[in-house]
């Protein structure tokens, strides 16, 4: 299957120091990210390449077998989602493969931080804590730990930052999701900051800023 190249937005007037591989949800694009990147509006002295790659055209079950932009199938839209797994971590594999790009281009795996929105969230787990180089950070948004139970860490990303977002009124991946991944990750002794939104299944304009932060957190020199 031919894959789609990634949506890449350079900084505006110094070369990239660090770089945020954002991974979009369900049926979506990597251009769903477009509005966010000029909101984010980081410091012109922390030089950010966005890299946002596009998920492959599978067949999706939940929707009467589909076929959209998806990092794995979902068979059950259940609490306890029911996944394909093999795919999820082919998407993973696909993710730690970009993470090399950054690193042979010459930016360092700690100046690199690895988002996901819903599905792209699950991914940004899997391929961030089984990584094998340490990462800046991981910031997964309105979704949920789909490897929990069976994910095998690298330990290079056992003190890896982990920054989880949540809508409070989200229909599509309850809150009970994120809470659970809080817990399950702290557990595994992850550092986790959680943090939730009066919203729908969205990324808010009340989020961004704190978003903003954490980036600047993670990344600033």
């Amino acid at each position: 299957m031919t894959e789609q190249p990634p949506v890449i937005v350079e900084p505006e007037r110094t070369p990239a120091t660090a770089v945020v591989i954002i991974l979009h949800g369900l049926g979506a694009s990597a251009h769903d990210f477009d509005p966010l990147i000029p909101a984010l509006s980081l410091p012109e002295d922390m030089p950010v390449r966005f890299v946002s790659p596009h998920a492959p055209q599978l067949a999706v079950t939940v929707n009467n077998g589909m076929t959209m932009p998806a990092w794995y199938d979902i068979t059950s839209m259940a609490l306890n989602r029911e996944i394909d797994e093999v795919q999820l971590r082919a998407s993973a594999q696909r993710i730690h493969r970009l993470i090399d790009e950054q690193i042979a281009s010459g930016i360092d795996s700690r100046r690199i931080v690895l988002a996901g929105f819903s599905q792209g969230g699950a991914v940004a787990y899997e391929a961030a804590l089984t990584y094998p180089e340490p990462l800046a950070g991981v910031l997964a948004m309105s979704t949920y730990f789909a490897t929990a139970d069976s994910i095998k860490p690298d330990d290079a990303n056992r003190t890896t930052p982990i920054g989880i977002h949540h809508g409070t009124q989200d229909p599509i991946v309850d809150e009970t999701l994120g809470q659970r991944a809080a817990q399950r990750l702290t557990d595994m002794g992850y550092d986790v900051e959680y943090r939730t939104w009066p919203m729908v299944h969205t990324i808010s304009a009340d989020q961004v800023p704190a978003i903003r932060q954490w980036l600047i957190e993670r990344l600033g020199e």
